[in-house]
């Protein structure tokens, strides 16, 4: 009865502890970056999206259509970008240095190579 107890404990802080699919070359970004890279408050997406960021912590991406999807995020001790949405789901996203690129890596695995 107590292994199932703790397993019931431990199963909401599993998904806290994600691991991210980077590459052996990636130079993952610390805190202080990531906050000096979202406080430029505009990242632009090859795909054509946009990620905006505000210092109050309100989040937005804009998608190559037009359509926006609203929420607010915060920044990890680890660097780790987590977003929730207005429409109630989350991600949480790492950012990386990739053979002179910045790189947004998800936790699915996605990569997304930002514009400078």
């Amino acid at each position: 009865m107590l292994r199932f107890l703790i397993f019931f404990l431990v199963l909401p802080f599993a998904s806290l502890a994600a691991e991210f699919a980077v590459l052996k070359d990636d130079v993952i970004l610390s805190r202080e970056e990531v906050t000096a890279v979202t406080q430029r408050h505009l990242l632009s997406f090859y795909e054509g999206g946009q990620s905006r960021y505000s210092s109050g912590g309100a989040y937005s991406y804009t998608y190559d259509g037009g359509a926006t999807a609203f929420g607010t995020y915060q920044v990890d001790a680890d660097g780790v970008v987590c977003i929730t949405f207005r429409n109630g789901r989350s991600r949480c996203d790492r950012f990386v240095h990739s053979h002179g690129r910045l790189v947004m890596v998800t936790e699915a695995g996605d990569r997304f190579a930002i514009r400078p």
